[in-house]
Protein backbone atom coordinates (compact mmCIF):
# COMPACT_ATOMS: atom_id res chain seq x y z
CA UNK A 1 0.00 0.00 0.00
CA UNK A 2 0.91 1.24 -0.02
CA UNK A 3 2.63 2.53 0.48
CA UNK A 4 1.12 4.26 3.70
CA UNK A 5 6.97 5.24 6.04
CA UNK A 6 7.87 6.35 6.26
CA UNK A 7 5.75 4.54 3.47
CA UNK A 8 5.73 6.29 6.32
CA UNK A 9 3.12 5.28 4.07
CA UNK A 10 -0.67 5.61 5.70
CA UNK A 11 -3.56 7.29 7.39
CA UNK A 12 -3.92 7.77 11.10
CA UNK A 13 -5.62 3.91 11.85
CA UNK A 14 -9.19 2.96 13.18
CA UNK A 15 -7.39 0.72 15.92
CA UNK A 16 -5.49 1.85 18.96
CA UNK A 17 -1.71 2.00 18.21
CA UNK A 18 -1.27 0.49 21.98
CA UNK A 19 -2.92 -2.55 20.60
CA UNK A 20 -0.17 -3.32 18.21
CA UNK A 21 2.74 -2.56 20.41
CA UNK A 22 1.09 -4.97 23.16
CA UNK A 23 3.35 -8.31 22.91
CA UNK A 24 0.84 -10.50 23.60
CA UNK A 25 0.65 -13.59 20.95
CA UNK A 26 -1.33 -13.40 18.51
CA UNK A 27 -5.02 -14.07 19.53
CA UNK A 28 -7.28 -17.23 19.16
CA UNK A 29 -5.32 -20.19 20.80
CA UNK A 30 -7.57 -20.49 23.87
CA UNK A 31 -10.23 -20.00 21.83
CA UNK A 32 -9.46 -23.05 19.41
CA UNK A 33 -8.31 -25.20 22.17
CA UNK A 34 -11.77 -25.47 24.25
CA UNK A 35 -13.29 -25.96 20.37
CA UNK A 36 -14.43 -22.13 19.87
CA UNK A 37 -13.83 -20.43 17.38
CA UNK A 38 -10.62 -19.48 15.55
CA UNK A 39 -9.06 -15.86 15.97
CA UNK A 40 -6.73 -14.34 13.53
CA UNK A 41 -4.74 -11.57 13.81
CA UNK A 42 -3.94 -9.65 10.62
CA UNK A 43 -0.88 -7.18 11.47
CA UNK A 44 -1.31 -4.10 9.08
CA UNK A 45 0.34 -0.02 9.05
CA UNK A 46 -2.42 1.89 7.67
CA UNK A 47 -5.53 1.67 5.57
CA UNK A 48 -5.67 -1.44 4.14
CA UNK A 49 -9.80 -1.16 3.42
CA UNK A 50 -10.30 -4.58 4.51
CA UNK A 51 -12.91 -4.13 7.17
CA UNK A 52 -15.88 -5.14 4.73
CA UNK A 53 -13.86 -7.97 3.44
CA UNK A 54 -13.29 -9.16 6.80
CA UNK A 55 -16.95 -9.02 8.00
CA UNK A 56 -17.82 -11.03 4.43
CA UNK A 57 -14.86 -13.44 5.07
CA UNK A 58 -15.73 -14.69 8.23
CA UNK A 59 -19.70 -14.66 7.36
CA UNK A 60 -18.30 -17.47 5.00
CA UNK A 61 -16.69 -19.17 7.09
CA UNK A 62 -18.13 -19.74 10.43
CA UNK A 63 -15.88 -19.90 12.99
CA UNK A 64 -13.33 -17.88 12.31
CA UNK A 65 -13.29 -14.49 13.70
CA UNK A 66 -10.35 -11.51 12.39
CA UNK A 67 -9.18 -8.98 14.80
CA UNK A 68 -6.93 -5.90 12.86
CA UNK A 69 -3.85 -4.47 14.83
CA UNK A 70 -2.13 -1.19 13.32
CA UNK A 71 -0.29 1.46 13.56
CA UNK A 72 -1.25 4.50 11.18
CA UNK A 73 1.29 4.67 8.53
CA UNK A 74 4.13 4.68 10.75
CA UNK A 75 6.50 1.91 9.57
CA UNK A 76 8.72 3.02 12.42
CA UNK A 77 6.96 1.66 14.81
CA UNK A 78 5.55 -1.46 12.98
CA UNK A 79 8.66 -2.79 11.34
CA UNK A 80 10.57 -2.88 14.15
CA UNK A 81 7.90 -4.30 16.40
CA UNK A 82 7.59 -7.46 13.92
CA UNK A 83 11.22 -7.81 13.70
CA UNK A 84 11.35 -7.92 17.06
CA UNK A 85 7.90 -10.89 16.92
CA UNK A 86 9.82 -12.54 14.79
CA UNK A 87 12.83 -13.05 16.28
CA UNK A 88 11.38 -13.80 19.18
CA UNK A 89 9.20 -16.41 17.58
CA UNK A 90 5.99 -14.83 19.21
CA UNK A 91 3.69 -11.88 19.48
CA UNK A 92 3.08 -11.75 15.84
CA UNK A 93 -0.02 -11.91 14.12
CA UNK A 94 -1.33 -14.43 11.80
CA UNK A 95 -1.63 -12.82 8.80
CA UNK A 96 1.47 -9.75 8.44
CA UNK A 97 1.91 -6.83 6.20
CA UNK A 98 5.27 -6.29 4.61
CA UNK A 99 5.82 -2.98 3.38
CA UNK A 100 7.71 -3.52 -0.62
CA UNK A 101 10.83 -1.58 0.92
CA UNK A 102 11.56 -4.07 3.52
CA UNK A 103 10.39 -6.91 1.80
CA UNK A 104 13.88 -8.19 1.24
CA UNK A 105 15.24 -7.66 4.71
CA UNK A 106 12.45 -10.22 5.48
CA UNK A 107 13.34 -12.10 2.78
CA UNK A 108 16.90 -12.98 4.36
CA UNK A 109 15.49 -15.05 6.80
CA UNK A 110 12.22 -17.15 4.81
CA UNK A 111 12.60 -19.42 7.69
CA UNK A 112 10.53 -16.90 9.87
CA UNK A 113 7.50 -17.53 6.99
CA UNK A 114 4.98 -20.07 5.67
CA UNK A 115 6.41 -21.05 1.94
CA UNK A 116 3.19 -20.63 0.36
CA UNK A 117 4.58 -22.29 -2.57
CA UNK A 118 3.74 -25.45 -0.31
CA UNK A 119 0.14 -24.35 -0.13
CA UNK A 120 -1.06 -24.21 -3.40
CA UNK A 121 -0.19 -20.77 -3.62
CA UNK A 122 2.01 -21.57 -7.66
CA UNK A 123 -1.37 -22.19 -8.83
CA UNK A 124 -2.25 -18.02 -7.98
CA UNK A 125 0.83 -16.50 -10.09
CA UNK A 126 -1.17 -15.52 -12.55
CA UNK A 127 -3.89 -13.37 -10.19
CA UNK A 128 -0.58 -11.06 -10.08
CA UNK A 129 1.45 -8.74 -12.28
CA UNK A 130 4.40 -10.62 -12.96
CA UNK A 131 6.99 -8.24 -11.15
CA UNK A 132 4.66 -7.98 -8.38
CA UNK A 133 4.75 -11.58 -7.93
CA UNK A 134 8.56 -12.63 -8.27
CA UNK A 135 8.77 -9.80 -5.70
CA UNK A 136 7.27 -12.20 -2.89
CA UNK A 137 9.90 -14.78 -3.96
CA UNK A 138 13.24 -15.43 -2.22
CA UNK A 139 16.12 -15.06 -4.52
CA UNK A 140 16.10 -19.20 -5.57
CA UNK A 141 12.64 -19.09 -6.31
CA UNK A 142 12.10 -21.48 -3.86
CA UNK A 143 9.73 -19.90 -1.41
CA UNK A 144 7.24 -17.65 -1.66
CA UNK A 145 6.79 -15.42 1.49
CA UNK A 146 3.99 -13.08 0.38
CA UNK A 147 1.44 -12.81 -1.67
CA UNK A 148 0.89 -9.14 -3.14
CA UNK A 149 -1.97 -6.40 -2.33
CA UNK A 150 -1.47 -3.33 -3.98
CA UNK A 151 1.05 -1.29 -6.22
CA UNK A 152 1.22 2.63 -6.00
CA UNK A 153 0.39 4.61 -8.97
CA UNK A 154 1.13 7.98 -9.42
CA UNK A 155 -0.88 11.31 -9.61
CA UNK A 156 -0.77 14.54 -7.56
CA UNK A 157 -3.52 15.71 -5.55
CA UNK A 158 -4.44 19.55 -4.89
CA UNK A 159 -7.03 21.29 -3.53
CA UNK A 160 -9.15 23.59 -6.24
CA UNK A 161 -10.45 26.35 -3.60
CA UNK A 162 -6.67 27.11 -3.11
CA UNK A 163 -6.19 26.71 -6.95
CA UNK A 164 -9.20 29.44 -7.53
CA UNK A 165 -7.43 31.75 -4.72
CA UNK A 166 -4.50 31.56 -6.65
CA UNK A 167 -5.79 32.00 -10.29
CA UNK A 168 -4.62 29.21 -10.98
CA UNK A 169 -7.13 26.56 -13.47
CA UNK A 170 -8.90 23.88 -11.47
CA UNK A 171 -9.96 21.51 -13.92
CA UNK A 172 -8.08 18.56 -13.49
CA UNK A 173 -7.13 18.56 -17.46
CA UNK A 174 -6.22 21.94 -17.72
CA UNK A 175 -3.63 21.44 -14.17
CA UNK A 176 -2.46 18.54 -15.78
CA UNK A 177 -1.13 20.32 -18.73
CA UNK A 178 0.24 22.84 -16.41
CA UNK A 179 3.24 20.65 -15.16
CA UNK A 180 4.67 18.50 -17.63
CA UNK A 181 8.07 18.49 -15.94
CA UNK A 182 9.11 19.05 -12.36
CA UNK A 183 10.52 22.17 -13.39
CA UNK A 184 7.44 23.32 -14.25
CA UNK A 185 5.69 22.27 -11.36
CA UNK A 186 7.88 24.88 -9.10
CA UNK A 187 7.32 27.19 -11.53
CA UNK A 188 3.32 26.74 -10.91
CA UNK A 189 4.68 26.55 -7.19
CA UNK A 190 5.79 29.96 -7.77
CA UNK A 191 3.01 31.26 -9.36
CA UNK A 192 0.88 29.97 -6.37
CA UNK A 193 2.97 31.24 -3.89
CA UNK A 194 2.87 34.98 -5.01
CA UNK A 195 -0.88 35.27 -4.33
CA UNK A 196 -0.26 35.05 -0.80
CA UNK A 197 -3.60 32.30 0.24
CA UNK A 198 -2.20 31.49 3.13
CA UNK A 199 -1.19 27.86 2.18
CA UNK A 200 2.08 26.44 1.10
CA UNK A 201 2.30 24.88 -2.48
CA UNK A 202 3.24 21.25 -1.07
CA UNK A 203 3.34 19.29 2.43
CA UNK A 204 6.74 17.96 2.73
CA UNK A 205 10.04 18.12 0.68
CA UNK A 206 10.68 14.39 1.56
CA UNK A 207 7.13 13.26 -0.27
CA UNK A 208 8.01 14.97 -3.12
CA UNK A 209 11.93 13.58 -3.10
CA UNK A 210 10.70 10.14 -2.72
CA UNK A 211 8.11 10.61 -5.10
CA UNK A 212 10.88 11.83 -7.68
CA UNK A 213 13.36 9.20 -6.59
CA UNK A 214 11.30 6.41 -7.14
CA UNK A 215 9.96 7.55 -11.04
CA UNK A 216 13.22 8.47 -11.71
CA UNK A 217 14.81 5.41 -11.31
CA UNK A 218 12.00 3.48 -12.82
CA UNK A 219 12.63 5.53 -15.71
CA UNK A 220 16.60 4.56 -15.82
CA UNK A 221 18.31 2.58 -13.30
CA UNK A 222 15.83 0.32 -12.30
CA UNK A 223 17.22 0.88 -8.40
CA UNK A 224 17.70 3.35 -5.93
CA UNK A 225 19.59 3.36 -2.98
CA UNK A 226 21.03 -0.19 -3.93
CA UNK A 227 22.06 -1.91 -7.35
CA UNK A 228 20.22 -5.43 -7.70
CA UNK A 229 23.90 -6.95 -6.77
CA UNK A 230 22.97 -5.10 -3.78
CA UNK A 231 25.72 -2.57 -3.36
CA UNK A 232 24.72 0.64 -1.93
CA UNK A 233 25.16 3.31 -4.49
CA UNK A 234 23.80 6.14 -2.93
CA UNK A 235 26.39 8.53 -3.95
CA UNK A 236 26.77 6.90 -7.67
CA UNK A 237 23.57 6.71 -8.69
CA UNK A 238 22.20 9.83 -10.84
CA UNK A 239 18.61 8.75 -9.91
CA UNK A 240 19.36 9.65 -6.44
CA UNK A 241 21.61 12.91 -6.52
CA UNK A 242 18.68 14.17 -9.94
CA UNK A 243 15.88 13.75 -7.07
CA UNK A 244 17.58 15.59 -4.72
CA UNK A 245 18.78 18.41 -6.15
CA UNK A 246 15.37 18.63 -7.84
CA UNK A 247 13.80 18.63 -4.11
CA UNK A 248 16.08 21.36 -3.23
CA UNK A 249 14.49 23.37 -5.99
CA UNK A 250 11.77 23.50 -4.84
CA UNK A 251 12.77 24.12 -1.04
CA UNK A 252 15.00 26.92 -2.12
CA UNK A 253 11.88 28.27 -3.90
CA UNK A 254 9.69 28.47 -0.71
CA UNK A 255 7.24 25.97 -2.11
CA UNK A 256 7.05 23.73 1.24
CA UNK A 257 4.84 24.10 3.76
CA UNK A 258 8.01 22.25 6.15
CA UNK A 259 5.08 19.87 7.65
CA UNK A 260 6.66 16.76 9.05
CA UNK A 261 5.40 13.89 6.49
CA UNK A 262 2.73 11.38 8.39
CA UNK A 263 3.32 13.67 11.83
CA UNK A 264 0.68 15.54 13.48
CA UNK A 265 1.35 18.69 12.27
CA UNK A 266 0.58 17.44 9.23
CA UNK A 267 -2.45 15.37 10.14
CA UNK A 268 -3.81 19.48 10.81
CA UNK A 269 -2.82 20.81 7.74
CA UNK A 270 -5.06 18.60 5.75
CA UNK A 271 -7.73 19.52 7.92
CA UNK A 272 -6.90 23.26 7.99
CA UNK A 273 -6.03 23.49 4.62
CA UNK A 274 -2.42 24.65 4.33
CA UNK A 275 -1.36 23.44 1.78
CA UNK A 276 -2.67 22.90 -1.48
CA UNK A 277 -0.99 19.63 -3.77
CA UNK A 278 0.80 16.58 -2.54
CA UNK A 279 2.29 13.93 -4.42
CA UNK A 280 -0.50 11.39 -4.30
CA UNK A 281 0.22 7.49 -5.20
CA UNK A 282 -3.21 5.57 -5.13
CA UNK A 283 -3.00 5.16 -1.59
CA UNK A 284 -2.34 8.25 -0.92
CA UNK A 285 -6.49 9.04 -1.80
CA UNK A 286 -7.34 7.12 1.77
CA UNK A 287 -4.87 8.93 3.58
CA UNK A 288 -6.09 12.18 2.66
CA UNK A 289 -9.47 11.85 3.07
CA UNK A 290 -9.46 10.23 6.44
CA UNK A 291 -6.98 13.13 7.23
CA UNK A 292 -8.58 16.22 5.44
CA UNK A 293 -12.21 14.86 6.75
CA UNK A 294 -15.35 15.32 5.53
CA UNK A 295 -15.71 18.87 5.31
CA UNK A 296 -13.32 18.59 2.49
CA UNK A 297 -15.14 16.12 0.29
CA UNK A 298 -15.27 17.89 -3.23
CA UNK A 299 -12.58 20.41 -2.82
CA UNK A 300 -10.02 18.15 -3.69
CA UNK A 301 -9.06 16.57 -7.14
CA UNK A 302 -6.26 14.81 -9.20
CA UNK A 303 -4.47 15.56 -11.81
CA UNK A 304 -1.07 13.82 -13.64
CA UNK A 305 2.18 13.84 -12.20
CA UNK A 306 4.68 15.75 -13.68
CA UNK A 307 7.32 13.20 -15.34
CA UNK A 308 6.31 10.30 -16.60
CA UNK A 309 5.17 7.88 -14.75
CA UNK A 310 6.43 6.28 -11.19
CA UNK A 311 5.55 3.61 -8.70
CA UNK A 312 5.59 4.50 -4.86
CA UNK A 313 4.06 2.07 -2.34
CA UNK A 314 2.77 -1.63 -2.28
CA UNK A 315 2.45 -4.50 0.16
CA UNK A 316 2.70 -7.88 0.67
CA UNK A 317 0.67 -10.77 3.03
CA UNK A 318 2.68 -13.28 4.82
CA UNK A 319 2.04 -15.67 7.35
CA UNK A 320 4.53 -16.41 10.09
CA UNK A 321 5.43 -19.63 10.99
CA UNK A 322 4.86 -19.24 14.48
CA UNK A 323 0.83 -18.77 13.87
CA UNK A 324 -0.92 -21.36 15.64
CA UNK A 325 -3.24 -21.18 12.77
CA UNK A 326 -1.36 -21.45 9.56
CA UNK A 327 -4.00 -23.30 7.24
CA UNK A 328 -6.77 -21.01 7.99
CA UNK A 329 -4.40 -17.65 7.78
CA UNK A 330 -3.56 -18.83 4.22
CA UNK A 331 -6.81 -18.86 3.19
CA UNK A 332 -7.48 -15.61 4.79
CA UNK A 333 -3.92 -14.37 3.17
CA UNK A 334 -5.08 -15.77 -0.60
CA UNK A 335 -8.85 -14.04 -0.21
CA UNK A 336 -7.43 -11.10 0.83
CA UNK A 337 -4.89 -10.69 -2.33
CA UNK A 338 -7.47 -12.30 -4.66
CA UNK A 339 -9.21 -10.33 -7.62
CA UNK A 340 -12.36 -9.80 -5.30
CA UNK A 341 -10.61 -8.99 -1.93
CA UNK A 342 -8.17 -6.10 -4.32
CA UNK A 343 -11.21 -4.74 -5.65
CA UNK A 344 -13.12 -4.56 -2.34
CA UNK A 345 -9.86 -2.67 -0.86
CA UNK A 346 -9.56 -0.42 -3.56
CA UNK A 347 -13.16 0.37 -3.37
CA UNK A 348 -12.69 1.35 0.65
CA UNK A 349 -9.63 2.67 0.61
CA UNK A 350 -7.91 3.24 -2.56
CA UNK A 351 -5.17 1.08 -2.87
CA UNK A 352 -4.21 -0.12 -6.03
CA UNK A 353 -4.53 -3.37 -6.88
CA UNK A 354 -1.41 -5.39 -8.17
CA UNK A 355 -3.87 -7.88 -10.12
CA UNK A 356 -4.47 -7.80 -13.62
CA UNK A 357 -8.33 -9.33 -13.48
CA UNK A 358 -8.76 -6.42 -10.83
CA UNK A 359 -7.20 -3.97 -13.01
CA UNK A 360 -9.50 -4.71 -15.78
CA UNK A 361 -12.70 -5.10 -13.71
CA UNK A 362 -15.24 -2.80 -14.48
CA UNK A 363 -15.34 -1.85 -11.02
CA UNK A 364 -11.76 -0.23 -11.13
CA UNK A 365 -11.41 0.73 -14.68
CA UNK A 366 -15.06 2.39 -14.40
CA UNK A 367 -14.59 4.02 -10.35
CA UNK A 368 -14.49 7.56 -9.86
CA UNK A 369 -14.28 8.87 -6.10
CA UNK A 370 -16.85 11.32 -5.17
CA UNK A 371 -14.49 13.01 -2.52
CA UNK A 372 -12.21 13.69 -5.04
CA UNK A 373 -14.45 15.06 -7.19
CA UNK A 374 -15.53 12.36 -8.92
CA UNK A 375 -12.21 11.82 -10.41
CA UNK A 376 -11.90 8.83 -12.96
CA UNK A 377 -9.72 7.27 -10.34
CA UNK A 378 -9.79 4.20 -12.09
CA UNK A 379 -8.26 5.72 -15.50
CA UNK A 380 -5.93 7.99 -13.79
CA UNK A 381 -4.41 5.23 -11.17
CA UNK A 382 -5.20 1.56 -12.97
CA UNK A 383 -4.82 2.75 -17.03
CA UNK A 384 -1.15 2.42 -16.42
CA UNK A 385 -0.51 0.40 -13.48
CA UNK A 386 0.25 -2.77 -16.10
CA UNK A 387 3.63 -1.00 -17.28
CA UNK A 388 4.69 0.19 -14.00
CA UNK A 389 8.24 0.13 -13.94
CA UNK A 390 8.98 -1.47 -10.71
CA UNK A 391 12.67 0.02 -8.45
CA UNK A 392 14.53 -2.62 -6.87
CA UNK A 393 15.23 -2.21 -3.18
CA UNK A 394 18.06 -3.29 -1.35
CA UNK A 395 18.84 -4.96 1.91
CA UNK A 396 18.83 -2.07 4.36
CA UNK A 397 16.57 0.15 2.09
CA UNK A 398 14.44 1.30 4.61
CA UNK A 399 16.89 2.45 7.21
CA UNK A 400 18.83 4.02 4.53
CA UNK A 401 16.23 5.90 3.01
CA UNK A 402 15.20 7.20 6.36
CA UNK A 403 18.74 8.89 6.72
CA UNK A 404 18.69 10.56 3.43
CA UNK A 405 14.96 11.49 4.06
CA UNK A 406 16.03 12.66 7.77
CA UNK A 407 19.03 15.46 5.44
CA UNK A 408 16.27 16.34 3.10
CA UNK A 409 13.98 17.64 6.07
CA UNK A 410 17.12 19.39 7.82
CA UNK A 411 17.93 21.32 4.25
CA UNK A 412 13.73 22.07 4.36
CA UNK A 413 14.16 23.48 7.84
CA UNK A 414 17.33 25.39 6.93
CA UNK A 415 19.18 23.59 9.70
CA UNK A 416 21.93 22.15 6.69
CA UNK A 417 22.52 23.96 3.63
CA UNK A 418 22.31 21.88 0.59
CA UNK A 419 26.12 20.79 0.26
CA UNK A 420 26.17 19.65 3.78
CA UNK A 421 22.72 17.58 3.62
CA UNK A 422 23.91 15.84 0.70
CA UNK A 423 27.19 15.06 2.49
CA UNK A 424 24.97 14.07 5.24
CA UNK A 425 22.65 11.90 3.25
CA UNK A 426 25.43 9.97 1.75
CA UNK A 427 27.74 9.49 4.95
CA UNK A 428 24.64 8.62 7.26
CA UNK A 429 23.53 6.64 4.59
CA UNK A 430 26.55 3.99 4.74
CA UNK A 431 26.79 3.80 8.84
CA UNK A 432 22.95 2.71 7.88
CA UNK A 433 24.14 0.45 5.27
CA UNK A 434 26.76 -1.17 7.18
CA UNK A 435 24.54 -1.97 11.01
Amino acid sequence: MGVFSRRRLAAIALVATTALLSTTACGGDDEAADGGPVTLTVDVFGQFGYEKLYREYEADHPGIKIVERGTGGNLDEYSPKLTQWLAAGKGAGDVVAIEEGLLVEYKANPQNFVNLLDHGAADLRGNFLEWKWNGGLTADGKQLIGLGTDVGGMAICYRKDLFAAAGLPTDREAVSKLWPTWQDYVRVGEQFKARNTGAAFLDAATNTFNTILLQTAGNTTGYSYYDTADKLVVDSNPAVRQAYDTTVDIIDSGLSGRYGAWSEEWVSAFKQAKFATIACPAWMTGVIEGNAGPDAKGKWDIAQVPGSGGNWGGSYLAVPKQSRHQAEAIELAKFLTSAKGQIGAFQEKGPLPSSPQALDDPAIVNSTNAYFSDAPVGKIFAAGAKSLKPVYMGPKNQAVRTEVENAVRTVELGQRNPAQGWTDATTNARKAAAK
